[in-house]
């Protein structure tokens, strides 16, 4: 399965590119790494898709190594403001996380096929 991952306010502090000074020494959040080293581990291919602007690629993707994230690509400039839309002649879910890793994998452990 393809998972595509937001980082700020998923995987660490909900961070606006306007204070992106804070992306450096942004809080994990609990257990989101193991959640989604997990998820990579059962071969899942896992892309950060994120708002962070792509002149933030380089410290995004130091933060992630130092917090020893697994995963395949990392997308940047995702458009902001929420209320996304994925058209596509294949299968589509998403999840919204609400502050609990333990639901995503719930639900995708509810969808395998």
């Amino acid at each position: 399965m393809n998972l595509l991952i937001d980082i700020d306010g998923t995987i660490c502090d909900d961070i606006p590119n306007a204070e992106d000074y804070k992306f450096a020494t942004a809080n994990v959040i609990d257990n989101s790494v193991h959640y989604v080293n997990n998820l990579y581990e059962q071969g899942h291919n896992i892309t950060f898709f994120t708002a962070r602007l792509e002149k933030h690629r380089e410290v995004t993707e130091k933060w992630l190594n130092e917090h020893n994230f697994k995963y395949h690509k990392l997308i940047m400039d995702k458009p902001g403001g929420g209320k996304y839309v994925w058209i596509d002649n294949l299968d589509v879910m998403g999840i919204k996380y609400k502050n609990n890793w333990n639901d995503v994998i719930s639900i995708l452990e509810n969808k395998k096929e």
